[in-house]
Parts: structure tokens; C-alpha cells; sequence
């Protein structure tokens, strides 16, 4: 079996394989990507090429074509007019680092090959290990970087990068996701040009409100979905985070990205090691949607807790009936869901609190006893209706935070993350407070609310895991005055530690990671969540553009997507219930509403949508993404699609989004087909008084991806049904 990575020890000449080079190239490499080095001893480690893969000849006279030959991560202080991955101070003041390698060694870790380059600094007993792990099946290479200081007192880190690569300077276009509360993962696409762009997080909880710790990075000019040279990289942290790409008057633009080194100097004392979160990179040359794949496919099976598990059809209760929590509303609920065929009810915030009743938000996080007079027969009661109902049954909890109105907070002031000397700013409510998951004590509490609840009721199915508070203050009560820069490296490190045991002791429940909506959709949170919610915004028009830029990173496994209510409740938009269910069911497919205030034909679209639903389930799930064509570029439409990896089945998704007379829209070709094979094609979700003109005929993959099926741009219903909205959501099977 070939070695994903590869290093040449040093031969006589004579018996050179064609692939076999001198000591000091290290190829990392998946079956079509390769990132090479120049790993010489002595000498700093440099990089020389990242992206197809190399072999034979090419990878052999790849110095002599003009690599990149640039430090594959740069330290700061010789030379200190560059960007630096690493910048620290030494335990004698000293500012310069000056690393050279001194070995390289392979690992196997959890059945990939990890890679690790062993510098130190010429002068210091101060190590760098550059890290690089190999997924062959997903074409992705992660690398970190372990520092460790052997000097006598204490190093400073003053900037702690995972990662840096070079790009060669040309015509690349930077792709990237913006946003805030209730708009979050819009898309951005910009060329590259002199100067600095930076993205970077400050929250000190959430991270994906405002902008996102992914990009892509297109070669070849403006970006395209399907074709032209793209290389994607996604930084897998929970907390503040910096990317940066510096475009200088080299040929290269430098691109670095880590944890968010502002106000977080780090102080690691003899014999301590830190250790950068992983940087995943991957490379296609079939465009922003290839790269999309290789992340999807590495992110189901390598990075989202239970990745290869199905996930359920839910009802949530919040925009049903927020606070206003009683068992007779939430045996109705579970009555409704059931009757429409989903798998699952969830109850979201109000349930809890004893001496402070939790009725709206300004009281009660922390504790979490069930509000006897709304549910006077408990969780188990709740459990039981359920399984009348044949439904399984989720809850909503907020644990790493507080209110000052609680007994918690009675008990326990110093708990909160609070700065010295100063009242503790309050948040949601006027007096929500987050709790410092730096202190072990805090671990404890956070750790035993979920272990309670699944030991006392081990039938709770789902945890919806909400975090609705950044850091507002910057202050430790736990951590000592001079490490008060650790603040938000240490609550993401205490955070990954409770989440450690909680997985540990209960791996099977699903848990969503929730934060004021789409805050944590990251893969650093990810692997000990099975989905994140996109938004607070379940605006069906408005989503479209949102999970549109999320799926460049994340598969549709993860994206919680639901059927909301109409009028929304975000926009007061009124959109048709055909296609509020047909753009939820691209994701994780729900619903958040109250079923009871839903009339009778709307219940029908609903029941039909989740029906067709479990036939595609595993199709969007677990398929392949080609996004055809975005509603980013204003062609009045937006449409993807989902294919198996046997090219045997597929789901097509047509949006209409917007709507003038005599609109001329462009016909859509699809992608990701067998074109040799024929493929039946079937209209879900249907409202029409009649079939499309294509429903059951049969067309070759071919014929589909070159020429597409014409999208009529109404729906043929009666005339008082009629309204500006129309989708399509269409079942390719191929014919044996």
C-alpha cells in the first residue's frame, strides 16, 4: 500500500528509484494532492510546492522548475521586516527565534500518517514540531505545530499561528463568509490584491456570527463552482481566531492562520508544551464545489461527532411557544410531529428553574431543576408522552452560562468570568454572565448538568446546546494576575476538556451546537456536536443565501434547516409552505413552529415534504454537493444538487428567487452524473394541478449535464393559490 506521506532516507545513487530523492524531501501527499518539503538538517524547513499531486520526474526536478523554496513556517526576529507564524520572547528577553531542522519522523495516529518536522532554535533548547496528517480518502492534510520550551524560565508566545502557506501571486480571488446575528455565512468573493486582508474573531465564545475561519482561495482568476484550480482551508478552533493574507512585494501572497494573539500572550514555563489548533488544507482544480467535497467528505468522517449517523426529522418548540412551556402544549406538539412523520420533538428554553421560574431571559441559567408548576409530572413525564407519540425527545440547555438572578450565581460569584475591581458587564436579559470554563471547579458544574439529565432520563435523544453570550469582560477570577492573557485560550481549552468527558460518558446523544443561532458553526466545536444551527433566522428566501455559503465548508449532515413559521418571525416575510419545506430539506431537515396554528393544506405540504424527505434523507445527507448556480450572482435563481458516490441517485434543487414579469431566467445544467447513465427523473414535494412535462421520462447523465431540464417559472395551481414564489426539488434515479 503506498505511504500517504513520504520520507526518502538517504540512498546510494545507483539504486535511486525515479521517485526517490535526496534526504531532505518530505512528500506529504493524498492520492491527488502533495504538499512538498525541503526538510534539509540544519537548515530551516522549507516549503516547495502545494497542490496537485506530484511523482517520478515532476516531483524530482521540482526545485529546478522554481518552487515557492519559502520557510514553511516562518519565525520572527532575524529578518523581522516579514510575517512571522511565531513570535515569542525568551526567557532572557531575547525576541529573536531562529529555528533549524533536526529530524523527521512519521506516526501513525488513529489510522492516518502523521508527518512531524523537529526544529530548534540555533542558540535556545527551544523546540518547533510542524506537524502534517494525511486523509487519503478526502484528499485534506491537517497540520499544527507543538512549541516547547526547555529554557530555564518562562517564554512568552506573542503570536502562535497553525499554519502558513505561500501562494504564488497571479489572479486568485479570496472566497470567505461574513455575517452577524440572524445573517450569518453570507459569501464574499474578492480578488486579491497588494496590501493585507485580514479575518479574524474576538466573541471569546462564539466564533461564526461575523465571519468564518474558512476560505478559498481560486487560482485560476474569478471563482467558479466546477472548474479552475482551488485550494480551501479551514481552521478547526472554538475560540478567537486570526487568518491573514499578506500580499507583499514578493511573488507570493502569504496567507497564515491561528488563534487570535491579540490581548492572549501566552506564558509556557519550562518543560511546557503548547499546541496550535489543527489547519486543514485541501486542493482541487475542480472549483469552489470539489474543494466543498473534500472538506464534506473529511468533515463526516473524520471531524463531526457521528458523522455516518442519520440524522432525525425534528420539531424545536421555541418559535412555537418560546417561553410559555406546560405539558398539555408540549404533548400537543409531540402529538402534531408524530402525526406528520417526524422522528423527534425538542423542548428549547423555559423549563427550568425553582426559585427563580425561568419566564423570560433574564433568570434562572445555571439551575437546572424542572419548573415544577409548568411541568408538574416532570421530564419522565414528557419522556412518557413521547413514546405514546412514537417520537423521540430532546431538550434545551445553556451551560456554560449564568444569570445574576439565579442560584447559581447566589452561591458562586466567582465563577462568572469577571475582570478585578470592576462589576461584571451582564448580557442577554440585563444579566446573563458566562461562566469561566477555565476553572476545573466550572468543569465540574458544566460537565455534571448533561451527565444529570442523561443519567437521570437516559430516553433524552438530543441536547440543543446553546451559548448566548460572548466574553464581555476581559477577567479571570480563576486564573492568576499574570496569566490573565490566557483568558480565552484557557476557556476553549477548559471547554474541550468538559466536552472530553461528556462524550466519553455519553456518546451516543445528539447534541447541536446552538450560540445566538449560527455562532459556532466551526469545525473546532464539531467534533463532539452532530450539527450546529445556521441561523435564528429561518426566513426560507434569506436561508437560501445563507446555508449557500455555510455548505463551502460544511455538509449538509450538519446544517439544522427548518420549516418555519408564515409570517416569519424574523422578517415577516410571508412565503408558501412548498417553498419554506423545499429549501429545508437541502439540510438537516425540522420544523419550528406551533403545528396547531398551521391550517390544513400547509400540514399536508409539511407531511408530504417530510415523506419525500426519507426517501432522499441519505442522498443529501451523505451525497456529494454540486452547487450549479448561485443566488449570489443574480441570475433570479439558485439551484444545486446532491449526488451518491455511485452516481446512482441524486436530488436537484431550483429556487426562484426573485420574481418580475417576462423574467428570463437561464436554463440549469447539472453536475456529478454518470453521463453514460440514464436517470428517471420524479417531482418532490409537488403542489401542481399537474405533472412537469418531464416527470417520469428518462434522460441520459449526459443530456442532464449539458443541457438541463427547463424550470417553469410558476406553479400550475389554482388561481387563488397562486403567489410570486416557485421551486423545484426533482429525484434523479438511474435506471438498471
Amino acid at each position: 500500500m503506498k505511504p500517504n506521506s513520504l520520507f526518502i532516507p538517504l540512498v546510494a545513487a545507483a539504486i535511486l528509484s525515479p521517485w526517490q530523492l535526496s534526504a531532505e524531501i518530505v512528500n506529504i501527499s493524498t492520492p491527488n494532492t502533495s504538499l512538498v518539503l525541503d526538510a534539509e538538517k540544519g537548515a530551516p524547513l522549507k516549503i516547495l510546492h502545494y497542490g496537485d499531486h506530484l511523482q517520478g520526474t515532476d516531483l524530482e526536478n521540482v526545485k529546478a522548475a522554481g518552487a515557492m523554496n519559502r520557510d514553511a513556517y516562518p519565525v520572527y526576529g532575524i529578518y523581522p521586516q516579514a510575517e512571522a507564524a511565531l513570535s515569542v520572547t525568551h526567557a532572557d528577553g531575547n525576541m529573536t527565534t531562529d529555528v533549524e531542522v533536526i529530524g523527521v519522523s512519521t506516526s501513525n495516529v488513529d489510522g492516518a500518517e502523521v508527518t512531524t518536522i523537529a526544529m530548534r532554535d540555533k542558540v535556545y533548547p527551544f523546540d518547533v514540531n510542524v506537524n502534517y496528517k494525511t486523509y487519503p480518502g478526502e484528499d485534506v492534510i491537517e497540520t499544527w505545530v507543538d512549541v516547547k520550551n526547555n529554557e530555564k524560565g518562562t517564554v512568552t508566545l506573542n503570536r502562535f499561528m497553525s499554519g502558513y502557506l505561500p501562494v504564488r501571486y497571479g489572479d486568485v480571488w479570496l472566497s470567505q463568509l461574513y455575517g452577524t446575528w440572524a445573517n450569518e455565512g453570507r459569501l464574499s468573493q474578492t480578488p486579491l490584491n497588494h496590501g493585507v486582508r485580514m479575518i479574524k474573531n474576538k466573541d471569546g465564545v462564539r466564533n461564526t456570527h461575523t465571519a468564518h475561519a474558512e476560505i478559498m482561495l481560486s487560482l485560476d482568476g474569478k471563482p467558479q463552482e466546477n472548474t479552475g484550480r482551488t485550494i480551501g482551508a479551514a481552521l478547526c478552533y472554538s475560540g478567537n481566531y486570526k487568518l491573514f493574507i499578506d500580499t507583499d512585494d514578493t511573488d507570493y501572497h502569504h496567507f497564515f492562520a491561528g488563534i487570535n494573539e491579540e490581548n492572549s500572550a501566552y506564558h509556557l514555563k519550562k518543560g511546557e508544551t503548547f499546541t496550535t489548533p489543527e489547519l486543514a488544507l485541501t486542493y482541487s482544480p475542480d472549483g469552489l464545489s470539489g474543494v466543498s467535497r473534500n472538506f464534506h467528505r473529511w468533515g463526516r468522517n473524520h471531524r463531526l461527532h457521528n458523522g455516518d449517523k442519520e440524522r432525525k426529522i425534528l420539531l424545536n418548540s421555541w418559535e412555537g411557544v418560546y417561553f410559555d412551556i406546560n405539558e398539555d402544549v408540549m404533548a400537543g406538539m409531540m402529538e402534531d410531529i408524530a402525526s406528520m412523520g417526524g422522528e423527534l420533538f425538542v423542548m428549547d428554553d423555559g423549563w427550568f428553574g425553582n426559585k427563580y421560574p425561568r419566564d423570560v431571559d433574564n433568570s434562572s441559567l445555571g439551575d437546572w431543576v424542572v419548573d415544577k408548576n409548568k411541568l408538574p409530572h416532570g421530564i419522565n413525564g414528557l419522556l412518557a408522552t413521547a413514546k405514546k407519540n412514537g417520537v423521540k425527545f430532546g431538550i434545551w440547555i445553556e451551560p456554560e452560562m449564568t444569570n445574576s438572578v439565579s442560584e447559581l450565581y447566589e452561591k458562586h460569584p466567582e465563577y462568572v468570568i469577571k475582570a478585578a475591581n470592576r462589576k461584571p458587564t451582564e448580557g442577554r436579559g440585563g444579566t446573563q454572565l458566562v461562566l469561566d470554563m477555565a476553572n476545573p471547579k466550572v468543569q465540574d458544574i458544566v460537565f455534571t448538568i448533561v451527565d444529570t439529565l442523561m443519567t437521570k432520563y437516559p430516553e433524552i435523544d438530543y441536547i440543543k446546546w446553546d451559548a448566548n453570550a460572548p466574553i464581555m469582560d476581559h477577567g479571570s477570577q480563576y486564573l492568576t494576575a499574570d496569566n490573565q492573557s490566557h483568558l480565552y485560550i484557557d476557556f476553549h481549552k477548559g471547554l474541550a476538556k468538559t466536552l472530553d468527558r461528556i462524550r466519553a460518558a455519553h456518546p451516543d446523544v445528539t447534541i447541536q451546537a446552538c450560540a445566538s443561532g449560527g455562532g459556532r458553526a466551526n469545525w473546532g466545536i464539531l467534533p463532539w456536536f452532530d450539527e450546529f444551527w445556521v441561523s435564528d433566522n429561518n426566513d426560507a428566501l434569506q436561508r437560501i443565501y445563507m446555508q449557500w455559503g455555510t455548505s463551502y465548508f460544511f455538509p449538509a449532515i450538519a446544517m439544522a434547516s427548518h420549516i418555519s413559521a408564515s409570517p416569519n418571525h424574523q422578517t415577516f416575510r410571508r412565503i408558501p409552505a412548498k417553498f419554506r419545506a423545499d429549501v429545508a430539506m437541502s439540510g438537516r431537515l425540522g420544523l419550528e413552529m406551533q403545528p396547531r396554528d398551521m391550517n390544513d393544506e400547509d400540514k399536508a405540504v409539511c407531511r408530504q415534504a417530510i415523506a419525500d424527505y426519507k426517501t432522499i434523507r441519505p442522498i443529501v445527507q451523505f451525497g456529494d454537493l454540486y452547487r450549479l448556480v448561485s443566488p449570489y450572482d443574480g441570475k433570479g435563481i439558485a439551484s444545486l444538487m446532491y449526488v451518491t458516490p455511485q452516481k446512482d441517485d441524486a436530488v436537484f434543487y431550483w429556487w426562484k428567487t426573485e420574481t418580475f414579469m417576462n423574467q428570463q431566467l437561464p436554463r440549469v445544467v447539472m453536475a456529478g452524473l454518470d453521463p453514460a447513465r440514464e436517470y428517471k427523473v420524479t417531482e418532490l414535494n409537488r403542489i401542481d394541478n399537474e405533472p412537469l412535462s418531464f416527470e417520469g421520462h428518462t434522460f441520459t447523465g449526459k443530456y442532464l449535464m449539458s443541457h438541463g431540464l427547463e424550470m417553469p417559472l410558476t406553479h400550475k395551481v389554482d388561481y387563488h393559490k397562486n403567489t410570486d414564489y416557485s421551486s423545484r426539488v426533482l429525484r434523479l434515479t438511474a435506471v438498471k
